[in-house]
């Protein structure tokens, strides 16, 4: 086999994920780029802290926050493996950069929002909730007070 593609074989491989981050960090920086990518790392951070936010609400991981049923989008009838190409997001960097942060976010800074949505749409549970914040194109929302 010729070597240089037998190289590049590898290099793609290695472009499908993130093996610094653990499985829990790669769950939520796969949120967080398909959820914000195009919102710049303000924006994933703020998508970052309402995941922080329902976790301490909810008593789970990030993980069950992110993959729970219909609670984000990106991850509705898909896989880890689904989203993975997200590795090759020119918005990767970022995402890991605030996943190596997570601990240090503090959901105040959003006003302990724990629900967002874009700011051209208005889902049912919004409808009669004042938002706490506007970042970028997202609407920031308290629920659960």
């Amino acid at each position: 086999m010729n070597k240089s593609l037998l190289f590049a074989g590898l290099l793609s491989l290695a472009a499908c994920a993130e093996p610094s981050l653990t499985k829990e960090q790669q769950i939520i920086a796969l949120t967080l780029l398909a959820e914000a990518r195009g919102e710049g790392a303000e924006g994933m951070q703020a998508v970052a802290m309402v995941i922080k936010q329902r976790m301490a609400n909810r008593k789970q991981t990030a993980s069950q926050v992110c993959l729970a049923p219909k609670q984000f989008s990106c991850w509705n009838g898909r896989s880890k493996t689904d989203l993975e190409y997200l590795w090759q997001s020119p918005a990767a960097a970022d995402a890991i950069g605030v996943v190596r942060r997570f601990a240090e976010l503090d959901p105040a800074v959003i006003g302990h929002a724990d629900h967002y949505c874009t700011v051209d749409i208005e889902p049912f549970w919004a409808i009669v909730q004042v938002p706490v914040v506007v970042i970028g194109n997202r609407t920031f929302y308290r629920l659960n007070q």
